[in-house]
């Protein structure tokens, strides 16, 4: 019974973090202005449109950015470390304790992808500089917003981008800093933080 409930635990954050990965990407592309006409912005659109029509009408935008996708992606974290804690342990406990390592699982995640894309971004800059595929335009999209500050305070260095480091490092500190240290405050489970 143990072997079936850890195979189970697999499969449900195996595929409930695909899908709030396309949820939080999709959050995050309507964030930074990407094309939406980008084959992996339509891709991410349609995987996430049947559950959030519905919310949309409900939820208002705030500030232009799509509130119901941030709330779906809390919903879907809440979901799958709900189900993970009643298959490890028969209880998914506190409800509000729940929501906030939900919110704490999120925000992780948000910072992995902009990690990633960093990562991406810059080992496109060295074997495809200037590519035209969707998904190098995609990635550039993302970073781009995210490194202009870094940027303004790195001095010019001619064709050497040097502010991916500083980004790395503050992606870094944020995570260590911040989201490790929350994480543990709240008391969250070791089998939960796989999923930060």
């Amino acid at each position: 019974m143990i072997g079936l409930n850890t195979a189970a635990i697999y499969v449900l954050q195996t595929l409930g973090s695909l899908y709030l990965l396309i949820v939080v990407l999709r959050f995050i592309l309507q964030l930074v202005r990407a094309d939406f006409y980008n084959p992996l912005s339509q891709f991410a659109v349609r995987a996430t449109q049947p559950l959030l029509k519905p919310m949309r009408r409900v939820i208002p935008s705030l500030f232009g950015l799509d509130m119901s996708s941030l709330l779906l992606a809390i919903i879907i974290q809440l979901l799958v470390m709900g189900l993970t804690l009643l298959l490890a342990y028969g209880t998914t406990g506190n409800p509000l304790q729940l929501l906030v390592w939900s919110i704490i699982g999120v925000t992780a995640l948000f910072l992995k992808i902009f990690f990633f894309a960093l990562i991406i971004s810059v080992i496109l800059s060295w074997v495809a500089p200037g590519s035209h595929n969707p998904g190098a335009e995609l990635i550039n999209q993302i970073c781009d917003p995210f490194l202009a500050p870094f940027r303004r305070i790195l001095p010019n260095l001619g064709g050497l981008d040097i502010s991916p480091i500083l980004a790395f490092m503050a992606l870094k500190l944020i995570d260590m800093l911040v989201i490790n240290n929350l994480a543990a405050m709240s008391g969250m489970p070791e089998i939960l933080r796989m999923l930060v």
